[in-house]
C-alpha cells in the first residue's frame, strides 16, 4: 500500500513540505450532484426561486470558497489559484456541477475543486431548501487531475455515471 504523505514516522498528521517542488501548470475537475425533485430543477431553470438566482449564487460562493480552501482543509496548502470556473447541467431530477481549477504553483488544486463542488451543491440546496427539503447532495468526486510528479489522472472511464 501507497504510504500516506500527510503522516509522519508516528502516523501523526503533518503538513507536506513541498519547499523544494518546482512550480508547474496543475489542473482540477470535481464533480457534484444534487438531486431534486423536477419541479424544483424547472424552478431552478425559469429563475422562479424566491432567494434569487441559484446557479449564479452557487457560482460566486464555489469561487469564494476555492480561494479559501486551506482556510479550511487543516493540511491543505494555500495555493496561486490562475483561474477557476464552474459550470452547471441540468437533468429531470437534478442538477450536475462540474468544478474546474487552474494553478502555477509546487502543489496540487484537487482540494480547491472538490470544495468548489461541494460548496456549489450547498448553496443550491440552501437556496431551495424552503420548497424541497428531500434534496440531496451525492457523489462529490475527483473527475480528473493534471501536473505535478504524478502527472495525469482520471477517473476510470467505467465510472458510474451520475444517478439523476
Amino acid at each position: 500500500m501507497k504510504q500516506f504523505t500527510h503522516l509522519d514516522r508516528n502516523s501523526k498528521a503533518k503538513m507536506v513540505d513541498i519547499s523544494g517542488k518546482k512550480a508547474t501548470l496543475r489542473y482540477a475537475m470535481a464533480r457534484a450532484v444534487i438531486e431534486m425533485n423536477p419541479s424544483t430543477v424547472r424552478m431552478i431553470k425559469n429563475n422562479l426561486i424566491k432567494k434569487g438566482d441559484v446557479l449564479t449564487a452557487a457560482k460566486i460562493a464555489a469561487i469564494m470558497a476555492a480561494k479559501k480552501t486551506s482556510d479550511i482543509i487543516p493540511l491543505a496548502h494555500p495555493i496561486k489559484i490562475t483561474g477557476c470556473d464552474i459550470n452547471f447541467f441540468y437533468k429531470t431530477n437534478g442538477i450536475i456541477v462540474e468544478a474546474e481549477v487552474k494553478v502555477f504553483d509546487t502543489t496540487g488544486c484537487e482540494m480547491e475543486a472538490l470544495t468548489m463542488a461541494a460548496v456549489a451543491g450547498l448553496v443550491v440546496y440552501d437556496m431551495i431548501k424552503s420548497g424541497d427539503r428531500s434534496a440531496v447532495i451525492k457523489e462529490i468526486a475527483l473527475l480528473e487531475k493534471r501536473g505535478g510528479k504524478s502527472g495525469i489522472w482520471k477517473r476510470n472511464q467505467g465510472r458510474s455515471s451520475p444517478s439523476i
